[in-house]
């Protein structure tokens, strides 16, 4: 039985999700979804958005997320490398990536009705799929991560994995506002709704609603991403002692490195209840900390998980002494192996001895904790958001008057990281930062259009007339404190 939904002033018992989830399932099985096919889900958060998830896991399909903000060119190119056999979406969604939608994709943009019109659906169990997350690298384009299906084995690891990382027990009832088109809050709230006793569904973060919803639901758990803990804060001394929060047992955090000075400031107030783990969408949950571990270990995101595996090897391979940053490479055996969908070339490019990288840097302490360094990719991680410079660049080199440009991450103070352009116009052009923003929120989604745009003469290169981004970026960084 799944846990109770409350979403806004609707509250769904168990039994009606169930019901859902199955005549959804039957509405998909109608319109040709079999097993290993892929559900793409365009939406925002909401009852619509679980009880879909929930109808691809009965009929041993893929639901793959699609970020929302998301216009056509990003979600066609998903769409189509995907293989999608069904877009679910709603009206003015689909209207802002009317352009992408491959011809002949099956398209359903009123789930609440269409799922309505069926009985459910009552064919034999299958074993279900999962999420298959788009990620990416510096290609430019991102990657389907897409797994096998578990075995009986990986499954109760799994399970055990997600009660200590992410707090899963029969009794919770948890609090989610992140954004469920992300790989961590998407996997957190299905886990929820599989096993725990209720899930808070919010549209978005809003921080003193957050305290008065801890408060009326008596919340035990919560996913929270370092930005929120940055917006918690700010609210005002009064403010925050209006709400009575000691129902809260468990925050989990993934996705993006916490200041120091933020999370003690957060246990302060809230107590140790705030965790941390190291994972990505190919290596899964990797390692776990808790809040007293880490008052000793500040920085540190803790050792590996269950019979997760971290080591930290140089660039010939080698694994190196305790305190040397290297590139991290780790396993974690409770979940199944993965390819990238049409492009295995680069799931073989990750792994070296049975071990993935993502291109992190960093370190293990003597009694094996691991602080993560750097990233040796250009990925800039903004509110927990992995954008991809890349991405970016292919978009505005395109503009007109652009010889040649650089994106890359900048400190923030409430994101973590903000995004700045290099740009390089062409010879007798003279542009603007607001051309240059307004060109590229036309193509791309609002949180990839760089905050800061500056204008070289002559971008810094390499020998090879590679940009020198490390250049662009070391005067943002040289005061921050941190590298990442």
């Amino acid at each position: 039985m799944t846990a109770a939904l409350q979403a806004g002033d609707e509250r769904i018992a168990p039994a009606e999700i169930e019901r859902r989830a199955a005549c959804g399932a039957a509405a998909l099985a109608r319109a040709g979804v079999r097993e290993d096919d892929v559900v793409a889900l365009l939406l925002h958060n909401g009852p619509a958005y679980l009880e879909a998830m929930l109808a691809a896991r009965r009929l041993g399909a893929y639901h793959c997320p699609i970020n929302w903000h998301y216009k056509a060119d990003e979600a066609g190119f998903i769409l189509r490398d995907s293989g999608a056999k069904v877009l679910i979406s709603e009206p003015g969604l689909l209207a802002q990536i009317a352009g992408g939608v491959p011809p002949g994709l099956a398209v359903v943009d009123d789930w609440a009705g269409t799922r309505a019109a069926h009985a459910p659906w009552t064919g034999a169990p299958r074993p279900p799929r999962g999420n298959m997350p788009y990620t990416s690298g510096t290609t430019g384009r991102p990657k389907g991560v897409r797994r096998t299906p578990a075995t009986d084995e990986q499954r109760r690891l799994a399970a055990e994995l997600y009660r200590i990382a992410l707090g899963v027990r029969p009794d919770m009832r948890a609090l989610l506002s992140a954004p469920l088109y992300h790989s961590a809050p998407n996997l957190y709230g299905l886990q929820v709704m599989l096993a725990g006793e209720a899930l808070v569904l919010e549209p978005r973060f809003d921080a003193e609603r957050t305290l008065a919803l801890i408060e009326q639901h008596r919340i035990t758990d919560l996913y929270l991403v370092p930005t929120m803990y940055v917006r918690l804060l700010r609210l005002a001394p009064e403010v925050r002692r209006r709400y009575d929060l000691s129902s809260v047992r468990f925050v989990s955090s993934t996705g993006s490195p916490c200041a120091p000075a933020v999370k003690r400031a957060m246990i302060e107030w809230w107590g140790p209840v705030f965790t941390e783990t190291y994972a990505s969408s190919e290596a899964g949950h990797i390692t776990f900390i808790d809040a007293r571990e880490w008052l000793v270990r500040p920085g540190s995101a803790g050792r590996p998980l269950g019979k997760g595996v971290v080591k930290i090897l140089d660039d010939g391979g080698r694994e190196l002494p305790p305190g040397e940053v290297g590139l991290i490479y780790a396993r974690q055996p409770a979940y199944p192996d993965f390819t990238y969908a049409n492009n295995p070339d680069a799931r073989r490019a990750l792994e070296r001895d049975g071990l993935w990288s993502v291109g992190d840097l960093g370190y293990l302490d003597a009694d094996g904790y691991l602080y993560v360094a750097d990233r040796r990719s250009d990925l800039v991680i903004s509110g927990g958001v992995n954008i991809y410079p890349a991405e970016i660049e292919a978009v505005l080199v395109t503009l007109p008057g652009v010889a040649d440009c650089a994106v890359f991450g900048i400190p923030d103070a409430e994101f973590g990281e903000a995004l700045a352009a290099a740009v390089e116009p062409r010879p007798g052009v003279t542009l603007s930062g607001d051309e240059i923003r307004a060109g590229l929120r036309a193509r791309i989604a609002g949180y990839k259009v760089p905050r800061v745009v500056t204008f070289h003469a002559a971008l810094p290169r390499e020998d090879s007339g590679k940009i020198f981004k490390r250049l662009l970026r070391e005067p943002y960084w040289r005061d921050a404190g941190r590298r990442i």
